[in-house]
């Protein structure tokens, strides 16, 4: 088939996101995928994250963050396309 398409998303989680191990476990997530890219808390009680990838890959994760892990209440995902870059080396956690 040849090489597989690229893609990169930001994404912004609502709901109960923050306390409940949201961003260790998507990058938990995202190592397993192959996923590249980072996540952080924002101070509004938002989690922020950008995926890059292949793009069923990346689609895997945003639907992964739909749920999110066993105790987050996720109320909303926020779905932003944005222009591949491959800029990032793996996947990290900011702060």
């Amino acid at each position: 088939m040849g090489a597989k398409m690229k893609t990169r998303t930001r994404i912004f989680v609502s709901g109960k996101v923050q306390g409940v191990f949201f961003r260790s476990s998507t990058e938990e997530k995202a190592q397993e995928t192959g996923v590249t890219g980072w996540v952080r808390n924002l101070a509004d009680g938002r989690v922020e994250a950008v995926f890059e990838g292949e793009q069923e890959k990346v689609e895997e994760l945003v639907r992964w963050c739909r749920k999110g892990p066993q105790y987050a209440v996720v109320d909303s995902v926020e779905v932003i396309p944005e222009n591949y870059k491959g800029e990032f080396p793996g996947f990290i956690i900011r702060y």
